[in-house]
């Protein structure tokens, strides 16, 4: 409180009225200190020391009673005043601009505008609205006191920001008088070096220039020694480049690039274009190297093209002997060209541009392969379009609208089979004699790549590809720059890797950087000469697909040949290329199941005619026929004997054109296998289509004049020791049968099509057949009359050798069938079987029918014959006129089926023959009405007259019974006349 009250007497407006600015901004602490604590001049009060009688361990608060007592006051007060001080100062710190803040809210606002002038009117009389001199006096207190509360608000924002601004005054001044110092310290440290300089330091001084002046004497020295040597470099350079000597240019090339990587030739004006100079040359090297490598691989592979074409229209017009052209080189000229290769292969691993090079002679491989097929089918065209057409063939020639010409689609089409094999046999050629090249050149790759151990230039080749591995790397890390850039990047990473092995050092290794060189440069190398088969097979599938709509029209022996030898350059093109080629693959299969569908639809189309047209007459089976039924119980003999079959008919067989195709295989012993193959098929295809065109021939006549049947022609068809009576559409079907046999074994990848469609034909043929003589479809169709038993008969005859050839036939399509399919085609082939054994119960159920028809309609007029007994008897003793019609009908079935169907479908049908007689006989006979002795007697004959007609037929005696046949009949009679008469 004390304080409190000092310090609002002390700030109080009235003392404060009389003090200028200039005393309060004197130092501010000594009046403070005078004004503020004026009271501690108060004498202290005296202390008397303390004096204790009791040891110092019995001492106790309560023994400095007396002293806190004296001094309580004066402390209380001191507490007081500090913690005042140190309140006041915290305030004032916080408080600061705040005064300002006080004014502006004590002080109206229009005294401090920047605009403020007492001459303007309107400012006068806002700030002195007074009227009177009373006014006027309060205006001027007010006003006064307005001024009082600015000056005391300023005094004290003053006196809270003197503290800062003395203390930084005086901070300037000691920081003056230690600049002094330190500038009195420098001149005298001046002064020292002067003198140490002067006595000690000038002589070394000196002696180190001059040994500096020596030292760049000499580098000036071997810089220009660098200049002279890096000239002669690079006029070496030239010379070598200008003559083709790449492997010297390549090692001047290094010299200077390691130059270059290094700082020698730094800050040399004149060698500021020698990467430019060693970038052009290094384009040079390889553009030399790469012209080198495509002349050695393709284009000094000689005129083997020219030769090959010139043959194939020797041949296209005359048949001619002679030496083909040899594709395949012997062992001296296989090593003279690997020789040849092996300096530009080198050379092109160190420049790292192999890789490219490859990719380069790929194009130009392909691009060379397709203009060396295209300008073979160009010459041989009109050469082989001027041969005669075949006859069946003649129609398809086209002719363009425009001028009359032919274009080059429609000459392919226009030509033969055996042309157009020509002219796919010449293709092969030349496509052999570049792929061989190719080839070669695939292999002395690789042997300098991989297989040159022991030779003389391995550490060469080595070091090349260390080289090029290092170049393709850092060509990778610079994202494709090109010239030096990629040789000095190299040289510094090989160096790099080689002095500083840490943590990645595995993967990015020379051995490691080498072998990824060194595969990709394999993997062109193959690339290359795959990309050439491809291109190869793009073109023949091409040749091919303008043919389409052709290839399946053709006969078999003229589709073999061209599917022949389209497999043969696809296995030999694989064999180098060592990839499939899909898509002529696909092509080729494609081809192939077009071929199998149209003949499977021709020959459908026409067993369809034959079935309507057939009229159920036993014909005679020529010999060849049974030689079909031969081989189809010996697999073998269709698997293996077919081409030496083909072979031995092979001379009588061939039509010109298969000679002029035989010709050509004859005179290309290089690639003989794909030729035999052809020429084999088209034998065996030509001796299939003369039997067939014999056969059909012959069972025609058969039909239409049995008594000009050929001397090599049997009445039965023997199929596992049993004869079978056949008609004209059953030979037909077999021989198609053959045919697709053929195909299958011909045809292998499309086994699976082949017994679909034997399926599909026997499925056909056994409902057809059904629909003709079960349904009696003939009579509407054919013209008969009526369905005969003989019509059944044969009809029972034909599918039952056909249920008999099924399994064989299974087994013989199913040998190039896959094992996934096969149970599903059991299955299809068990079902088909099942049907035509099915179909021929259904006939001998239709027989037993129609005996048992007849039976009743001889029944149904018995009364009246009966009323004709009761009649005086009759000198006649034969038996009645239904006992003779209905015995002479069975007779007459008899005969046929005897004559005709097997003993036991015989035996089988009249079994049932006889039971239903026994039991429709009697029951009629036991319903009579028998009243007088010549009936019963007529009765009597009747019935015996059956009863030995029953006993006569075939019979496998299923009741055990001594008589045959015994039946219900047996037992009427022995009711009816007794034992003695049964």
């Amino acid at each position: 409180m004390v304080i409190d009250s000092w310090s609002d007497s002390s700030f109080s407006v009235a003392d404060s009225g009389g003090q200028t600015l200039s005393s309060v901004l004197n130092n501010p602490h000594a009046g403070k200190l005078e004004a503020s604590w004026g009271w501690w001049s108060v004498a202290p009060p005296e202390f008397t020391p303390l004096t204790s009688t009791k040891a110092a361990c019995d001492l106790t608060r309560s023994d400095f009673q007396s002293y806190v007592s004296s001094i309580s006051d004066s402390y209380y007060r001191f507490e007081d005043i500090r913690n005042h001080t140190t309140k006041e100062q915290t305030l004032d710190v916080d408080n600061i601009g705040e005064a300002l803040v006080a004014c502006l809210r004590e002080v109206p606002a229009l005294y401090f505008k920047e605009d403020f002038a007492l001459e303007d009117g309107g400012t006068f009389r806002a700030a002195c609205p007074f009227t009177d001199v009373s006014e006027n006096i309060i205006l001027q207190e007010k006003l006064s006191h307005y001024l009082d509360v600015v000056e005391l608000h300023l005094v004290k924002e003053i006196s809270l920001r003197s503290n800062s601004f003395f203390e930084a005054q005086g901070q300037l001044q000691d920081l003056n008088v230690k600049i002094v110092e330190g500038c009195n310290r420098i001149r005298d440290l001046k002064e020292t070096i002067r003198l140490v300089d002067t006595d000690l330091v000038d002589s070394a001084r000196q002696i180190q220039e001059l040994n500096a002046s020596r030292t760049n004497l000499l580098a000036l020295q071997h810089k220009l020694k660098l200049i002279l040597s890096v000239n002669q470099a690079l006029s070496a350079l030239k010379l070598l480049v200008a003559s083709s000597e790449c492997a010297g240019a390549l090692d001047i090339i290094d010299d200077l690039q390691h130059l270059l990587d290094g700082d020698e030739l730094s800050g040399l004006h004149c060698f500021r274009h020698l990467r430019d100079h060693v970038v052009t040359s290094i384009d040079s090297i390889n553009s030399i190297l790469s012209a080198e490598f495509m002349r050695a691989s393709i284009h000094d592979k000689g005129d083997k093209d020219s030769v090959i074409l010139l043959k194939a229209k020797a041949r296209a017009s005359i048949s001619l002997n002679g030496e083909d052209v040899g594709v395949n080189l012997d062992e001296e000229e296989t090593t003279n060209f690997r020789d040849r290769l092996l300096p530009l292969i080198i050379g092109l691993l160190r420049t790292a541009k192999l890789p490219f090079v490859l990719r380069t002679y790929r194009d130009t491989l392909t691009a060379d392969m397709k203009t060396a097929i295209k300008t073979a089918v160009a010459e041989l065209l009109p050469v082989l379009v001027g041969q005669p057409l075949e006859s069946d063939m003649g129609a398809e020639r086209t002719v363009d609208a425009d001028g009359g010409g032919l274009s080059l689609a429609s000459k392919l089409r226009s030509l033969s089979s055996g042309s157009f094999v020509q002219l796919l046999a010449a293709i092969f050629k030349i496509v052999q004699a570049h792929l061989v090249r190719a080839a070669e050149v695939k292999r002395a790759i690789e042997w300098v790549m991989c297989n040159l151990d022991g030779h003389y230039a391995a550490d060469s080749v080595a070091a090349a590809i260390a080289l090029g591995a290092m170049v393709a790397e850092s060509s990778q890390e610079s994202n494709g720059q090109g010239g030096a850039l990629p040789l000095s990047a190299s040289l510094r990473s090989t160096s790099k890797v080689l002095s500083s092995p840490g943590k990645g050092s595995d993967a990015i290794s020379p051995s490691n950087l080498s072998k990824n060189f060194r595969a990709d440069v394999l993997r062109e190398n193959a690339e290359a000469v795959f990309a050439a088969c491809d291109a190869a097979h793009g073109r023949w599938a091409k040749l091919l697909g303008v043919r389409a709509l052709l290839h399946p029209k053709l006969r078999l022996q003229d589709f073999l040949s061209i599917y022949n030898i389209t497999q043969e350059f696809i296995t030999s093109t694989e064999k180098i290329g060592g990839r499939l080629g899909y898509s002529i693959r696909g092509t080729l299969q494609s081809q192939a199941k077009s071929f199998v569908d149209f003949q499977h639809e021709s020959r459908m189309t026409k067993i369809r005619a034959v079935l309507d047209q057939e009229t159920w007459v036993e014909v005679d089976v020529p010999d060849e026929f049974q030689a079909i039924v031969s081989s189809l119980f010996d697999s073998e003999a269709i698997v293996s004997g077919s081409k030496d079959n083909a072979e031995s008919n092979r001379t009588e067989s061939y039509s010109n054109e298969g000679s002029q195709v035989g010709s050509v295989a004859q005179n290309e012993p290089t690639d003989s296998s794909s030729t035999t193959a052809v020429n084999a098929a088209q034998g065996k295809a030509e001796v299939i289509e003369r039997k067939k065109s014999d056969a059909v021939t012959s069972s025609q006549s058969n039909n239409s004049n049995t008594k000009e049947r050929g001397k090599n022609a049997t009445q039965t068809l023997e199929c596992g020791g049993v004869s079978y009576h056949m008609v004209n559409c059953g030979l037909i079907l077999l021989k198609m049968l053959s045919e697709y046999i053929d195909m299958n074994h011909l045809l292998p990848a499309l086994s699976l099509e082949v017994v679909h469609r034997v399926v599909e034909i026997l499925k056909f043929f056994n409902t057809r057949t059904c629909q003709l003589v079960l349904g009696a479809g003939a009579m509407q169709v054919s013209g008969l009359k009526s369905i005969t038993s003989k019509h059944l008969a044969l009809a029972s005859q034909v599918i039952s050798f056909i249920y008999a050839i099924i399994p064989e036939l299974r087994q013989i399509l199913f040998l190039k069938v896959p094992e996934p399919r096969k149970s599903l085609l059991l299955s299809e082939f068990d079902r088909v079987a099942q049907d035509y054994k099915v179909h021929r119960d259904e006939i001998h159920t239709k027989l037993v029918q129609i005996m048992r028809e007849r039976l009743l309609v001889h029944l149904r007029g018995l009364p009246q014959i009966v009323e004709s007994w009761n009649r005086p008897e009759e000198a006649d003793p034969q038996p009645s006129q239904f006992a003779r019609s209905l015995t002479k009908e069975v007779g007459f079935l008899q005969r046929v089926l005897s004559r005709t169907l097997h003993e036991v479908d015989v035996q089988a049908i009249f079994r049932q023959v006889v039971v239903i007689f026994h039991s429709q006989i009697s029951d009629a006979f036991s319903r009579l009405e028998i009243s007088t002795p010549q009936a019963k007697d007529r009765l009597y004959r009747d019935v015996t007259h059956i009863l030995g007609c029953i006993r006569s037929l075939p019979s496998d005696n299923s009741n055990n019974s001594a008589t045959p046949n015994w039946g219900q009949l047996d037992e009427f009679l022995a009711q009816r006349f007794g034992a003695e008469a049964s």
